[in-house]
This record gives structure tokens, C-alpha cells and sequence, in this order.
């Protein structure tokens, strides 16, 4: 059905418009229910004065969220930061796609609108004309917050008028920021603000955006679960390569902090793999300089430093690596184990006399 309706929505004929967003309607209540059904009874529809949709499902427990989807205009890179008060917001909220767009969808959250609105940004359609053909064909559209964004930089918000307040949402050039159950309506202006200013990646820039949205009140039930996903500009057709950051923090009572921190230390590895493939390529250089900026990155991961001790000891230049090495088997036993098997398996020379060096490091690291 979902491949029919996408045909469908390429050029739809005008007389079958009527039939597809039936069907489309039809798809969102099979597929999901008891999200498309996600307001609250009728004997319970107004919450601090803001009427909700009557449902045969009660919920506490919604995403309210604050959220921001941007592009970055220099690399086309897409991207969407979120945090919630709402265990392991990763799976519900962002939605992206390397060469096609992003989505955030929240309130009563509906993760189709992020399934089927990439799929439909992946025939052509805008994110304009996306949103609007999602809305259209949801009952419970007033209950929905959502945002969406194309490769072209094209942008589309909506903030259904039956959520938690504080709500609303602030579009800019290639970039939209939202917020529900927020502590009030100056969230999501300072979100853009920090956006817009901040110099950096588009990974920076969202985090800005997020630490600038808690900083003035976030969510008023305080914070709990955030996550970020940037992919490239254009698909290699391989999503695992096209995916720069795709990072979760599923509970934790500082989850901002804790996804800079994932996000720095991917940074840092993303070095380390740039410096084991310059090492098999034996481009020494290119690789030394690639684990050096991964150590200054997280000089705390030890497997890091034992990497670039490594790469240095392949390259000959022992009498560099040797302090490194001294100084990881020091605070991290079990490296002079690995570096042992790591002889047989290939990874380091197999000459018996510069592996007894190393593994003298050991010695020396005990007696100091």
C-alpha cells in the first residue's frame, strides 16, 4: 500500500487526490493506531485550559520536546538535535536522510510522519507540499507537532493548536526550531538565536541550539533523553557512511551535556578511522597526524593513545612511541597482553627486538 501511494504522490491525477489521502488516512490508523489516536478522552480533554482531542488512548507520558531541523548550506548537510523529558527520545523524534531531508515529529508524536515524509521528499516533493499532504490526512493533526526540511533548504512547520503549552515553533533560512510543554514561549526564539550564531559544524550549531533552549527554561518537567543525527549532504546509497552523527541518550539528568560529550568523542574516533585507513595504505604521515587530533580530542580513551603509539611504531619512529606506550600500560595493564597478540595478528612489526622494547615500557612505567 505504501509503494502504491508513493507512486500515487509522484503526479497524482487529480480525480484519485480524494482516494489517496483516504488511503493515506487509512494507512497512518492501521500502521499505528495508537499514536494516531494519542489524545486524551473526552473526560479528560482539557489540561491547564488547552483542549485535547477526544481518543479512546490516555496518555501522560507524550514527547513534549524541544527540537531543531537545519541544513548547512556550505556542505548540504542535514541534521535534527532533540530533548525531552520522555525516556529514549532517539527512536520517535529525528528523522533524517543524506541527500533527501529531516523530520521532527513530536507532541503526540507520530513516527510515520517521519518515515513517510522522507519518503516523499525522496520522489521530489518539498518540504512544503510534504507536510501539508501529512496533515491533511491525519485526524488527530491538532495534537501533532512537526517540522520538516529538503535537501533544497526548504522548510515547513506546524504546531497543532491541542498540545501542551508552551508551544510553538520559529522557521528561519534553512533551519526550523520547536518546543512543547516548554517552561515558556521564550525557548524556542533563543534556540533560533543561538543557531544563527554560533560559528561551527552543523552538529555545533545544533547543540548550541539545544544547550540555548535549556538555558531558557526548556522543558518545564525538566530534562531527561537527547539525541542528534547529521548525514551528508548527497547518499552514497550506503546510509552507515552517510551517517555523520547519529547519537542517543536515552536517560540521563543532564542528557545535553552527555550528547556534546558523544559527540565529541565520535569526532575523535572518526579520526582514528581516518588514521587506520592512511595506515593501510602505509601514508605514515596522514595517519600519525589523524590519531594525534583523535588523542587531543579524548585523551581520556586510552585506546586511542595506544593507536597512535602504534601508527608511530609502524612508521619507525620508535623513540616517539615508546613514551605513549609507557604511559598506557602504566594506567592500563591489559595493553601489554594486547600488544602481544596484536604481534601475531599483524597489527604491530613482527621483530622480536622493538616488540621487547615496548613491552619493556611496562617495566619502566612499574618502577616510576
Amino acid at each position: 500500500m505504501v509503494s502504491l501511494f508513493l507512486n500515487f504522490v509522484r503526479e497524482p491525477p487529480k480525480f484519485v487526490c480524494s482516494v489517496i489521502l483516504f488511503a493515506f488516512a487509512a494507512l497512518l490508523c492501521s500502521f499505528s493506531a495508537c499514536w494516531a489516536q494519542g489524545g486524551l478522552p473526552p473526560a479528560a480533554n482539557r489540561v491547564s485550559g488547552v483542549p485535547h482531542a477526544d481518543s479512546k488512548t490516555f496518555r501522560i507520558l507524550r514527547p513534549g520536546t524541544m527540537s531543531i531541523i537545519a541544513r548547512d548550506p556550505q556542505t548540504g548537510e542535514l541534521g535534527v538535535a532533540v530533548e525531552s523529558h520522555y525516556f529514549s527520545v532517539g527512536p520517535v523524534c529525528p528523522w533524517a536522510e543524506a541527500g533527501v531531508g529531516a523530520v521532527a515529529t513530536q507532541a503526540t508524536a507520530e513516527p510515520l510522519y517521519g518515515q513517510l515524509g522522507l519518503e516523499m521528499m525522496r520522489y521530489g516533493k518539498d518540504a512544503p507540499a510534504v507536510l501539508r499532504a501529512l496533515l491533511a490526512a491525519d485526524s488527530a493533526s491538532e495534537t501533532r507537532q512537526v517540522a520538516i526540511i529538503d535537501a533544497r533548504g526548504n522548510v515547513a512547520a506546524h504546531t497543532g493548536s491541542r498540545i501542551t503549552a508552551a508551544a510553538g515553533h520559529l522557521t528561519g533560512k534553512n533551519y526550523s526550531v520547536q518546543g512543547n510543554t516548554m517552561s515558556s514561549e521564550k525557548v524556542w526564539p533563543a534556540m533560533a538565536r543561538a543557531f544563527e550564531q554560533k560559528t561551527g559544524d552543523l552538529a555545533d550549531r545544533l547543540l548550541a541550539a539545544l544547550e540555548a533552549g535549556q538555558e531558557a527554561g526548556g522543558d518545564i518537567r525538566g530534562q531527561q533523553t537527547a539525541a542528534i543525527i547529521v548525514v551528508s549532504g548527497t547518499s552514497t546509497r550506503r546510509p552507515w557512511k552517510d551517517r555523520i552523527f547519529d547519537l542517543r541518550v536515552e536517560d540521563s539528568p543532564q542528557p545535553i551535556t552527555e550528547l556534546k560529550r558523544l559527540v565529541r568523542l565520535q569526532r575523535a574516533y572518526r579520526f582514528a578511522f581516518k588514521g587506520d585507513d592512511s595506515a593501510s595504505e602505509k601514508n605514515w604521515d596522514q595517519a600519525i597526524n589523524s590519531y594525534r587530533k583523535a588523542v587531543e580530542l579524548a585523551p581520556e580513551k586510552e585506546e586511542l593513545r595506544y593507536g597512535l603509539a602504534t601508527v608511530l611504531l609502524q612508521a619507525g619512529r620508535d623513540e616517539e612511541s615508546l613514551p605513549i606506550f609507557r604511559q598506557v600500560f602504566r594506567e592500563h595493564p591489559i595493553w601489554v597482553e594486547i600488544t602481544k597478540r596484536n604481534v601475531i595478528s599483524g597489527d604491530l612489526p613482527n621483530d622480536p627486538t622493538r616488540i621487547q622494547r615496548v613491552l619493556d615500557q611496562a617495566v619502566v612505567g612499574d618502577r616510576k
